[in-house]
């Protein structure tokens, strides 16, 4: 029960409107989502509160008959090695024009925005985001990229308004994702 008013309170903390009007953050002008579909491990983060003792943190997406998605994120709490832990949260797609700004759903009736402001061309790297600039996920379909490209993302997380010294890589071991899906363009 303490676990579920927990999540009750920061899902409403992050859906609820900010004091400051801020622009809305650009998103990509379309995402496939049988490409987004799949694994993506974590590579770095402004963590939630959730998200703090995170490693081999991997998020997987998993589209629903009825157009929502099947969330899954997996981590190990602590260390490398630190027990698994799972959330299921379930995603809406809110902007069907693009499919790049979604409700993630972790307590009805909260949704948390979710936008997906970069993404390759080969969907293999994406960033998502938030219009608060509060959080901010950098995602890849392994679990590293070179740092040429690490620092180009910063880069453009910067230019999106965020605070950069809050992002915090998040250790990847190279293990299995968790779903098993491959994740070929």
């Amino acid at each position: 029960m303490r676990t579920a008013f927990i999540w009750i309170a920061i899902i409403a903390v992050m859906a609820a409107p900010g004091c400051k009007t801020r622009p809305a953050i650009e998103t990509v002008a379309e995402v496939d989502l049988n490409r987004f579909m799949g694994d993506w491990y974590v590579i770095a983060s402004i963590p939630t509160i959730f998200e703090k003792d995170v490693y081999n943190g991997v998020e997987s997406y998993r589209l629903a008959e009825d157009g929502t998605i099947y969330t899954t994120f997996t981590f190990n709490k602590g260390a490398l090695d630190g027990p698994v832990k799972t959330y299921r949260p379930r995603a809406f797609v809110q902007d069907s024009t693009s499919n790049a700004v979604w409700g993630m759903q972790f307590v009805w009736p909260f949704k948390a925005e979710y936008r997906i402001i970069y993404l390759d061309k080969d969907y293999a790297t994406t960033v998502v985001g938030r219009t608060k600039r509060d959080y901010v996920w950098i995602m890849a379909r392994k679990p590293a990229i070179s740092e040429a490209e690490y620092d180009h993302i910063l880069h453009f997380i910067a230019e999106q308004g965020y605070d950069i010294s809050k992002v915090k890589k998040v250790p990847q071991s190279g293990g299995i994702a968790p779903s098993g899906v491959t994740n070929s363009s």
